[in-house]
């Protein structure tokens, strides 16, 4: 199994076209594809743990490589994990989608081996634009960060649906 793409996500839904996709089927359809296609997310050492229709979570575990110069994880990396998991929410109706703006605030650092887990909700869709709200957090549940991003659909889907 390809690291970081969880079994849900790698046996996605295949649609024949007799069925219509569920919004969580689509979802998980719509992960896997962009998955498929993330190198970036991988190479970090992001997890993708959940998704549904508006919806994603993301986890990874703080490793030397992602610390600063003061000993705690690198503030561009909370930002790479929330706004991965905004990502995978706001394409989660397989309508080819992209970050319009961003904007995080710190409120306590990672630390070199806690587990990072971003949770993406979405909070608003109008049209070809969307808002959500990411939460990081830590192993226990520590608010590490709280993430807003905009987003706007440029047209297109990440895969073919009947």
């Amino acid at each position: 199994m390809q690291k970081g793409l969880r079994p849900f996500l790698k046996n996605a839904p295949r649609n024949s076209g007799a069925v219509e996709m569920t919004p969580k089927e689509r979802a998980e359809k719509s992960a896997a594809a962009m998955w498929a296609q993330d190198a970036a997310s991988q190479w970090v050492g992001m997890d993708l743990t959940a998704v549904d229709e508006g919806q994603a979570v993301l986890e990874l575990t703080v490793e030397s490589h992602h610390c600063n110069g003061h000993g705690i994880c690198h503030g561009g990396v909370t930002f790479m994990l929330a706004d991965s998991a905004f990502a995978f929410a706001c394409n989660s109706r397989n309508n080819a989608t992209v970050a319009q703006h961003n904007v995080i605030s710190y409120v306590a650092p990672g630390r070199l081996g806690d587990r990072l887990v971003a949770r993406a909700t979405e909070q608003s869709l109008t049209g070809r634009s969307g808002i959500y709200d990411v939460t990081v957090t830590n192993q226990n549940g520590e608010k590490l960060a709280e993430f807003r991003g905009f987003s706007r659909a440029i047209g297109g889907t990440l895969f073919d649906e009947p």
